[in-house]
């Protein structure tokens, strides 16, 4: 274990994202998707412009974070994302997911975002825990938002006001 350093994501972390992602998807604990995805399909992502951090520990990617755009189609949203952090399995506990909402903050704010929101399932205690320590504030509960894996599923809905809207 090294020292965990933050930084822009390239297309040369696609795969580690990747790998980071499925083993959520695996979990069944931070996304509705059930389909594995592939350093191809994170490549696209990275193309896309959106921001996206990772954090590496002694040059391995071990956690990454993204804001893609809440409702691209609609000019009053440009400044909200809809945010998500995703931990490699060996590095939870560590403060990497805290490390990589940091940065993912700050690579927000920079761009002129005011805020970021997510949904989060009661179940995923940690990234309630991290969102609460990181001033998220919780909005409410989709009830049955969708199913997982023939599961309904409730989400926390969570919001951090950041740059001029935090004022």
């Amino acid at each position: 274990m090294g020292e965990f350093v933050t930084k822009t994501a390239t297309t040369g972390d696609a795969e580690a994202i990747a790998r980071i992602y499925n083993e959520g998807i695996e979990d069944g604990l931070a996304t509705f998707e059930t389909e594995a995805r592939s350093g191809a399909d994170m490549a696209r992502w990275l193309e896309a412009g959106f921001p996206l951090v990772v954090v590496e520990d002694g040059g391995a990617v071990v956690a990454w974070a993204s804001a893609p755009p809440y409702r691209p189609a609609r000019a009053a949203y440009a400044g909200v994302a809809d945010f998500s952090v995703y931990v490699a399995r060996d590095a939870r506990g560590r403060g990497a997911g805290r490390l990589a909402v940091e940065a993912l903050v700050a690579e927000c704010e920079s761009r002129g975002y005011w805020k970021l929101v997510s949904r989060i399932f009661p179940e995923n205690v940690a990234s309630l825990a991290l969102c609460r320590s990181l001033g998220f504030r919780e909005v409410g509960v989709y009830r049955r938002h969708a199913k997982l894996r023939g599961e309904w599923k409730d989400t926390v809905i969570v919001e951090l006001l950041i740059g001029e809207a935090r004022a």
